[in-house]
């Protein structure tokens, strides 16, 4: 069992529990021997990108763009000493406004079509993230901007790609909010700076076929702990184009496990339930693969979500609600301790304190002034 302490950021005596109950299978026996060494070595959790979804946190759209902005213009200052272009690059600045009204729509927009408004334009945020890959490459092949870069920029390059989903999904939790309050999709992403990387075996892999990409309440799924587009992301985001050379080379299949993991705090989005949207955006999915030679059944695409785990709703929070479960969570959103097989980490920092940047930047190897 693994016990996660959660407390109130505004009453740091006010913490909650909730336990973790491994599933019995490869791939989650070796997903806790990864965690109990993260817990082990106290690495850094990486607290500023951990809830998402929930539509009115903290951490506010205004707030975000704010933060964003500023990352932004430390890239761009870089961008114009001209050590990249002097490197061959070609020029690369970020020249998009990240304001609220400038990156997602209109509470109107819509509405004559029977649509909430507050979505994200996808033009702009396509573009956003488009400018992460192209400065920081991949796992194991960083690009060269990320290379030449100096370590406030590289800091910055990477918080393009965490406020960038952060935006994303705190604008669909406040469109759903407005249209459909049941969908709202809130999940933690448990990530830490440093984590070590193992290679996932074929033993690993079974979860692709059995789960494909249905999400639980309470499941407990693994983290995609590399950089990359995904066949299912090109589908979805990309229209479902037709494959060509270059965009295949481009699209990642998951190469690698650690202990980190992603909890599903949403209604369940299952097959043959009521969600008949996603049975017919799957069956589409698997018709695109066909048509442009994959096999959907096979496990190395990587194709689906990881099951590693679940929630013990009851006995964490004396019910299986979810809407009273999201009660107790709202107001707990600050992750203090994370004990496993009797190793203990407490993380005693939060995002809004003033040096939490220079303590992040501490952590992953950087100078800090």
């Amino acid at each position: 069992m693994i016990t996660v302490t959660m407390r109130n950021p505004e009453d740091h005596k006010d913490k909650i529990k909730y336990y973790i109950k491994p599933d019995d299978h490869a791939l989650a026996r070796v997903w806790v021997k990864a965690l109990e060494e993260i817990v082990d070595q106290q690495l850094h959790l990486e607290k500023n990108y951990c809830h998402m979804g929930w539509p009115f946190p903290d951490r506010t759209m205004e707030f975000l763009c704010s933060t964003l902005r500023r990352h932004v213009k430390v890239i761009n200052e870089f961008h114009y000493t001209g050590i990249w272009k002097q490197a061959g690059l070609e020029d690369h600045p970020i020249t998009d406004n990240y304001v609220p009204d400038q990156i997602r729509w209109p509470a109107t927009y819509g509405v004559e079509k029977g649509k909430a408004g507050w979505r994200p334009k996808e033009e702009v945020m396509n573009r956003l993230h488009n400018h992460f890959e192209v400065l920081q490459g991949t796992v194991g092949a960083e690009s060269e901007y990320y290379k030449l870069a100096d370590e406030k920029t590289k800091y910055a390059i990477r918080q393009l790609n965490n406020i960038c989903h952060e935006l994303e999904s705190l604008m669909l939790s406040q469109w759903k909010w407005e249209c459909d309050r049941e969908w709202i999709r809130p999940s933690q992403i448990t990530t830490f700076f440093n984590a070590k990387r193992y290679t996932l075996e074929d033993t690993h892999r079974q979860g692709f076929i059995t789960n494909e990409y249905d999400r639980k309440f309470g499941y407990v799924y693994m983290h995609w702990c590399q950089i990359g587009k995904t066949l299912f992301e090109v589908f979805r985001d990309e229209d479902a184009p037709k494959l060509d050379d270059a965009t295949c080379e481009a699209i990642t299949h998951l190469k690698y496990y650690s202990g980190e993991f992603d909890i599903e705090w949403g209604k369940d989005v299952t097959r043959h339930n009521d969600c008949p949207w996603h049975d017919e955006e799957q069956s589409k999915f698997k018709t695109w693969l066909k048509d442009n030679g994959y096999d959907p059944t096979d496990p190395k695409l990587s194709l689906g979500y990881l099951p590693i785990g679940k929630v013990e709703l009851q006995g964490s929070f004396g019910t299986t609600n979810k809407m009273a479960i999201w009660e107790v969570l709202a107001t707990h959103l600050d992750i203090y301790s994370i004990e496993v097989n009797g190793k203990i980490a407490i993380y005693d920092y939060s995002w809004s304190d003033m040096n939490f940047e220079q303590q992040q930047m501490k952590s992953l190897g950087y100078e800090v002034d």
